[in-house]
């Protein structure tokens, strides 16, 4: 080992234990759910997970991924164009297509492959990205990974901004307009509506990652394209298996027949990376058509919203608004935001601070997330331990 480098990795930690920014892993040894037993707080509520719907540990979820398992073994020890590729890859990816309402699918092991296999494989040089200001890493990176690319970012949901942006890449092509459906991190939508009417007037597409809006957003969890009642009108959707869809892990980018067979053909996540694993196929597979089953899952998940946003508003806080299933509080600075999380996992409450570099400096914030599977009960109690630590820290009265 070089010692003069391994001095640098330790002297890095010591600072960011120092400024209160250090992140400690919790250790769960449960399946995911509403509640969870955690090695270093006991039993607490879950308030930082992505398991909107509660599917993670949805028994026929679970049998389905076994028997996955059972069928195909562990996977195919390589590439899907070199070894092979499961019949059960095809049929979820025909199940998500029709899920969305686009021609195709296609599923990689993580939503950010998806955006980091899509940009660069549809942006060379001529074209055009314009990216709103707030999307998810993933796209950045998938964005910057289009070099040959014309590449301009507008101010968040600003229409104006884009509208101009699109204006400055006139004769570029393609001009691709990509944006989050649902911002991760303020917990709001994107204007879709007018992106749609915009990307007309300009010649544009649409590449909208629907991440968070997936099982959550639109009547039936179809997301934040349903929920616009824009379907067939957004030209590429990419989205993640490991939130609302099962919780394990994968992604997918789903649009025309075209672009799938593209993506088959150059997209280098697909054409370097092993599949999704078929037992995660399975269960994201058996996610999907337990969502199509129970839309009512979706109806409980958006009243839990309603509830605890209500709830937090009568204590004194005063969470971004949004329609989505995040509720961010913003609290100030990164320490602080930590220091309110650990307050909040004391009195069994499991939910994230998060601060600079994920969000802006000084904009650091506790980030709760809801679940359809929550009982009054529990948001109850998560609600005291808000009170009690609020209180304590002076956030409320």
């Amino acid at each position: 080992m070089n010692a003069r480098f391994e001095a640098k990795l330790h002297g890095d930690l010591e600072a960011l234990k120092a400024a209160g920014t250090y992140k400690r892993l919790r250790h769960i040894t449960t399946p995911m759910a509403p509640e969870v037993h955690m090695e270093e707080a006991g039993d607490v509520i879950v308030l930082s997970s992505n398991n909107y719907l509660g599917l993670a540990d949805e028994p026929e979820v679970i049998e389905a991924g076994k028997r996955g398992l059972d069928r195909y073994g562990a996977g195919t020890a390589s590439v899907r164009f070199i070894c092979g590729t499961f019949d059960i890859h095809r049929t979820l990816e025909n199940r998500i297509a029709a899920f969305l309402g686009t021609e195709a699918s296609l599923t990689y092991v993580s939503c950010w492959n998806a955006n980091t296999g899509l940009f660069p494989t549809i942006c060379d040089e001529g074209s055009a990205i314009v990216s709103d200001e707030l999307n998810h890493a993933s796209i950045i990176d998938g964005v910057r990974l289009a070099s040959k690319a014309r590449r301009e970012r507008f101010r968040h949901s600003d229409m104006r901004d884009l509208d101009e942006k699109l204006a400055s890449v006139a004769g570029a092509f393609p001009i691709v307009i990509a944006t989050d459906g649902v911002f991760s991190m303020e917990g709001d939508l994107a204007k879709l509506p007018d992106i749609v009417a915009l990307a007309k007037k300009h010649g544009a597409i649409v590449v909208v990652d629907d991440s968070h809006g997936t099982g959550v957003m639109g009547r039936t969890g179809r997301g934040t394209v349903e929920h616009y009642g824009l379907t067939g009108q957004v030209d590429v959707i990419t989205g993640t298996l490991g939130k609302a869809l099962g919780g394990a892990a994968g992604g997918f980018t789903a649009g025309s027949l075209a672009l799938i067979d593209t993506l088959i053909q150059r997209s280098r996540p697909q054409l370097f990376s092993n599949a999704l694993p078929a037992t995660v196929a399975c269960s994201a597979l058996a996610a999907v058509e337990y969502l199509e089953a129970h839309p009512e899952l979706v109806r409980r998940l958006h009243d839990n919203v309603a509830y605890f946003r209500a709830g937090l508003k009568r204590l004194g806080y005063k969470p971004l608004e949004g329609e989505s299933a995040i509720v961010p509080i913003i609290v100030g600075e990164t320490a602080f935001a930590i220091k309110m999380s650990e307050k909040l996992l004391e009195r069994g409450v499991f939910v994230t601070g998060f601060g600079y570099p994920v969000v802006p400096e000084g904009t650091a914030r506790v980030r709760v997330q809801m679940n359809a599977k929550l009982t009054r009960e529990e948001m109850d109690r998560a609600l005291a331990a808000f009170a009690s630590v609020g209180k304590a820290l002076g956030l409320v009265g």
